[in-house]
């Protein structure tokens, strides 16, 4: 019996994702247009735009030889969404021939494309007589062969001279589902022995971390609703450990910039008592609680804005501050492939200035002897070592202790490769931990 999701017809699938590869090119964020698809269709869809991001270089190439200038939006999305999905074999979802017909079927049946239908069947008929040397005409395309906006490769080339090539395969693979495990409720070992009695295969990551052969609904998680565990990656999991040390643990924590609430239950789960976690969106602040109530902790949440503390600080020293800040989550690629065509170039020094605030205004509420973990999920140096280089050399009573600095995707396996979950495989992030001297 075939379920749900197979009797959907393709057409519709492929409509809804051109839809949404339309969205992100109008400046939505990929979750966010994902979720507004119907929920008997997000499923696939979703599966089928990640695929679509992670080789829309390529399709937007291949675009380019098969029509002389861009067809109107929702056209140009649906083609490309058929180029993505049918231009290699390799990982590709269905073959070519059943992607072309389905994709004119999708193209007829949406008033948006009715009057492109023939232009997309055109080409997309064209490019499965001349796929070969169509596909072989946009290998010289650095767009196209690493599906990454040619700027930010340049910025890699840059920051990561060693490792960009790495870092953009890495870029278009899938991330592994790992967990963090609650030291409050169990150990690693311990969940490992209910993961392997459902049948779930997993190994121990981390010193909190456990990494699923492969993902599975957090329904099928043992204790999940109770907070046994919760999703987070290897490198943000290394957050909350960093901040406390080896020191006691601090009375008085600050989370700035805290949702979704992950590094705030770290935090708690380690022993901290009182924690403030705040963030300037009360919609995300919803999460913050609704993350801790399935934990089963506490923490003050307010909204606020972390760069204006006047309005928020009751004006007693934090013993630690943990300033997760905005970037532009370009070390989050694999699980959120949308970013890299959603990101401007400009938006990396709008970013580091917003970054500069929020240190400068954050800095001033921690005690003497306190400590500042200063992260982003960023492989761009403007984010990382370079904005600390700034921090330290215009606040003399500031310190860096030793820190991981620029950590990168270890996984090195070729495209087309199966991964080898080798020790070490985490997102793209930057550590930096900072002391304050005292007067």
């Amino acid at each position: 019996m075939q379920n749900k999701q197979e009797q959907i017809p393709l057409w519709r699938q492929l409509q809804a994702t051109a839809h949404v590869i339309q969205a992100v090119r109008e400046g939505q964020s990929g979750s966010a247009a994902v979720e507004a698809v119907s929920a008997d269709l997000r499923p696939g869809v979703q599966a089928l735009a990640f695929h679509v991001w992670r080789n829309l270089g390529r399709a937007e190439a291949l675009r380019r030889l098969l029509a002389n200038r861009p067809p109107p939006p929702a056209a140009d999305a649906l083609l490309c969404v058929a180029l993505a999905l049918a231009w290699t074999d390799v990982g590709a979802p269905y073959d070519a021939f059943t992607l072309v017909n389905q994709s004119v079927e999708a193209a007829k049946r949406d008033s948006a494309t009715h009057a492109q239908a023939n232009f997309v069947n055109a080409c997309l008929r064209r490019f499965l007589r001349e796929q070969q040397d169509l596909v072989e005409a946009t290998d010289s395309d650095p767009v196209a062969r690493w599906n990454h906006p040619l700027w930010w490769i340049e910025r890699l080339k840059r920051d990561h001279p060693k490792q960009w090539q790495t870092l953009l395969h890495s870029a278009n693979r899938q991330a592994p589902m790992i967990l963090r495990v609650n030291a409050l409720q169990t150990t690693v070992a311990a969940y490992l022995e209910e993961l392997a009695a459902c049948s779930i295969a997993a190994r121990a990551v981390g010193s909190s971390g456990v990494e699923l052969a492969k993902a599975v609904p957090v329904a099928q998680l043992p204790g999940f609703a109770t907070g046994r565990v919760s999703v987070q990656d290897a490198a943000a999991q290394l957050a909350a450990p960093l901040l406390l040390g080896d020191a006691p643990v601090p009375a008085r924590v600050l989370d700035a910039c805290a949702a979704p609430g992950g590094k705030t239950g770290h935090l708690l789960e380690l022993g901290v008592q009182q924690v403030t976690a705040l963030d300037v969106d009360a919609g995300r602040c919803e999460r913050i609680g609704q993350n801790l109530s399935r934990l089963g902790l506490a923490a003050e949440v307010l909204v606020a804005d972390a760069a204006r503390p006047d309005r928020w600080w009751d004006g007693k020293p934090f013993d630690a501050i943990l300033l997760d800040a905005p970037c532009t989550a370009s070390g989050i690629v694999r699980r959120h492939p949308d970013i890299r065509w959603l990101r401007r170039e400009s938006d990396i020094a709008q970013l580091a200035e917003l970054q500069r605030k929020l240190l400068q205004s954050l800095w001033p509420l921690l005690a003497p002897g306190g400590r500042l973990l200063y992260c982003t999920c960023s492989l761009f140096l403007a984010e990382g070592a370079q904005q600390v280089k700034t921090f330290l050399a215009h606040n003399t009573d500031a310190k860096l202790l030793p820190s991981p600095g620029h950590l990168v995707p270890a996984n090195s396996a070729k495209p087309g490769t199966v991964p080898d979950n080798q020790a070490g495989e985490y997102d793209g992030f930057f550590y930096a931990l900072l002391q304050k001297l005292a007067p």
